[in-house]
């Protein structure tokens, strides 16, 4: 069966740009001093896209929001098997604004940091093995 051209297209790229984001969390995690917030950006960023890349996939629609909880919420109505990824990640939620205006008083730690990049890539490869090849980003260099 020719699966929707369409949606395999979005699906690519919601799980294109999740992959983006894990790759300029481990850039900025290296960076000397390492970038720590936004590092978890970025965490929070790619584990946002990824899940609803797995929406797309399924054609659940979902309203704009940084709510890896709300979105979670969606694709655990599709796939139970997603419950502890979305556990994990829901915290990350805060990391979408937490360190993006001034006024911050506190400083994220470098185990935060590693950590949410730890939690982000469970979520993409979790989301990835339950997508189709052909709904799946191209290697780099391919």
């Amino acid at each position: 069966m020719t699966e929707d051209p369409g949606r395999v297209n979005d699906t690519t790229e919601w799980i294109a740009r999740a992959s983006d984001d894990l790759r300029a969390a481990r850039h900025v995690l290296s960076a000397e001093p390492p970038l720590l917030e936004d590092a978890l950006f970025h965490c929070q960023q790619a584990a946002e896209k990824a899940l609803k890349a797995f929406l797309v996939w399924h054609d659940q629609p979902f309203r704009k929001t940084h709510s890896i909880e709300e979105v979670g919420e969606l694709c655990l109505a599709l796939d139970e098997t997603l419950k502890p990824h979305v556990d994990r990640a829901a915290p990350l939620t805060e990391f979408a604004w937490k360190f993006r205006y001034p006024g911050v008083a506190e400083e994220p730690s470098i185990e935060e940091a590693r950590a949410a990049l730890t939690t982000a890539t469970d979520v993409y490869d979790a989301v990835l093995a339950r997508l189709p090849d052909e709904a799946r980003p191209p290697a780099i260099g391919e």
